[in-house]
């Protein structure tokens, strides 16, 4: 249940940073309130994963997703650039999430 409350922090992680900037600089009332909450609902669910899953491990998840799924929100609602290298080290950090998530010690029986 550990890995599910993470996916469940880096997914608040990306909604509040996309609030963020549809927050217009904090003058947007909507995604201000966006922002609060689903930054609470994130670090809520990170320290629920922390309990089971080392911090050094959660954390670089936990920003990981953020910052890939910040980065493909990017470029398909915002229109930022999509050239290779920017498509390739999203893939990397896709990768070490992966990484880490296989290499935990609750994933494999320790």
């Amino acid at each position: 249940m550990a890995w599910v409350y993470l996916l469940i922090a880096g997914a608040m992680e990306i909604v509040w940073a996309v609030a963020l900037k549809l927050s217009n600089g904090f003058t947007r009332p909507l995604p201000v309130t966006i922002v609060i909450v689903a930054g609470l609902l994130s670090l809520f669910f990170l320290a629920l994963a922390a309990r089971h899953i080392p911090i050094g491990t959660a954390y670089a998840v936990w920003t990981g997703i953020g910052a890939a799924g910040v980065a493909l929100v990017g470029m398909l609602w915002f229109h930022e650039s999509r050239d290779f290298w920017r498509l390739l080290c999203i893939g990397l950090i896709v990768a070490g999430v992966i990484g880490l998530r296989l290499a935990s010690p609750e994933s494999n029986g320790r």
